[in-house]
């Protein structure tokens, strides 16, 4: 130990004012948790009122029996291989290119193709038509290279049965998640009423039933598709050969109902605003989807860049408060995951955007394809009427934890719009948030404020963490 101590004391001398990378402190004057002011109660530390993280979902049986069902009376050949390019697909799928970006871009090859042609300033002639044609020409190939070439989906059976045996299992696990947060914050909150736009499925429903299933009466599934509801239906149905559903409510519909004034106690709109088929639309659903909540708006999307792009779109639009009548006076607050109503810190570089994106384990169906169990990377975003102050401005924890021997390194979104680094300590910060911290997870809240109500903990230096996008 003494070797150590002169090593490190001949190591600080020799490099006295270098800045070291990928090393974190704590500000002073931090509230360390106390036990004995009955923060937790008689609660563990691995239960801390912070903790929102779920186990690995496993989905409810009858839903299991219906699934197998179908696949095993399908007569469609090479389901995995299908399933699995459907998933991969629907994972890099990008928003459509607004018609102002596709001009933008069309402007700057043309003016780059000029430059580099140069041609002489005379008046335009037969030969400079020809070279002008050649010049759109070389546009439009250069445009389409370099465009994502967004398509919309045509849900046929065959189309929604692959997008069922892909993506049913993930879907429940990330609404199962996002649900969560609500019933473990909000215990009070018990709702009667739930519209699944863009219901697909089903899987919203199913999620809903699971945890609030002694309280909702009305389940209602929108979805253009056809052939998509009607897989649903039969979903819902089972494996009986009766016309009854596993539990009653649950209405299937084409279009949003028209009225401002028929609302919703929850309503969700899950991996589905990828499909409208431009910006402007998703405004104008995302308006609506807000007039017809009555308390908690639930957005889910992929874990990409994208998805929680979309997610940010959205929050703007219904925090800026764009409609020109209001048909509630509640103003909207952010419930989850951001612990504030700033711009978006993983967004701030526009260079180098970030996704804010969680995982959630989940035990997959039993399908011979599906391992034991995997995982749904997701973004999500949940927006409340109302009751903006009895939320606490705690940091939610934007990557995994990482305990070392005496000290833990966290990563957090604080109520400040920031994004900070921070190691604790047990000498430091008090034995209470110590433990709090070590048995967190990606996705939980850090119940810690400092005295004025900022933040805790302060980052020093970048450790330039890269996540997937």
């Amino acid at each position: 130990m003494a070797t150590v101590r002169r090593l490190r004391g001949v190591w600080r001398m020799a490099l006295p004012d270098v800045p070291l990378r990928g090393m974190a402190t704590v500000v002073p004057k931090v509230t360390q948790v106390d036990n004995s002011s009955d923060f937790l109660g008689n609660v563990p530390h691995r239960k801390h009122p912070g903790v929102v993280h779920l186990k690995a979902v496993r989905l409810p049986p009858e839903l299991i029996e219906s699934a197998r069902f179908l696949v095993a009376d399908s007569s469609i050949r090479n389901v995995e291989e299908h399933t699995k390019a459907l998933t991969n697909y629907l994972w890099s799928r990008k928003r459509p290119v607004e018609e102002t970006e596709l001009l933008r871009k069309a402007r700057y090859l043309e003016q780059k193709l000029r430059a580099e042609a140069a041609p002489p300033k005379e008046p335009l002639n037969e030969l400079d038509g020809a070279k002008e044609k050649k010049m759109v020409k070389e546009v439009l190939t250069a445009l389409r290279k370099m465009t994502y070439h967004w398509v919309a989906f045509n849900y046929t059976e065959e189309l929604s049965f692959l997008y069922m045996a892909a993506r049913l299992d993930g879907m429940y696990a990330a609404v199962s998640r996002a649900f969560h947060e609500i019933e473990k914050r909000v215990p009070n909150f018990q709702p009667s009423t739930l519209l699944d736009f863009g219901s697909g499925t089903g899987s919203v429903s199913w999620a809903a039933h699971n945890i609030w299933g002694k309280t909702l009466r009305e389940y209602m599934n929108i979805d253009s598709s056809t052939a998509m509801l009607s897989l649903a239906e039969r979903l819902m149905k089972g494996t009986s050969q009766d016309e009854n559903l596993l539990f009653p409510g649950v209405y299937f519909r084409q279009f949003l109902p028209v009225s401002p004034k028929v609302k919703f106690d929850l309503v969700v709109s899950a991996f589905s605003l990828n499909e409208l088929p431009s910006y402007s639309e998703r405004v104008k659903t995302i308006e609506t989807l807000w007039r017809k909540t009555d308390g908690f708006l639930v957005l889910v999307e992929n874990g990409t860049k994208e998805g929680h792009q979309m997610l940010m779109e959205a929050r703007d639009v219904i925090l800026k408060g764009t409609d020109k009548v209001v048909h509630d006076p509640r103003e909207p607050h952010v419930f989850a995951p951001c612990p504030h109503h700033l711009p978006c810190p993983r967004l701030a570089s526009p260079d180098r955007p970030l996704p804010c994106n969680f995982i959630q384990a989940y035990h997959p169906l039993p399908f011979s394809w599906n391992p034991q169990l995997k995982e749904e990377r997701f973004s999500f975003l949940i927006l409340r009427r109302g009751a903006g102050d009895a939320n606490e401005p705690w940091p939610r924890i934007t990557q995994p934890v990482l305990c070392r021997s005496r000290h833990i390194h966290v990563h957090l979104c604080c109520p400040d719009g920031t994004l900070q680094h921070a190691c604790i300590t047990p000498r430091k910060h008090g034995r209470d948030l110590y433990r709090c911290a070590r048995t967190s997870h990606c996705g939980d809240r850090l119940p810690v404020l400092n005295l004025d109500g900022e933040p805790a903990l302060e980052e020093q230096t970048d450790l330039g963490d890269k996540e997937q996008s």
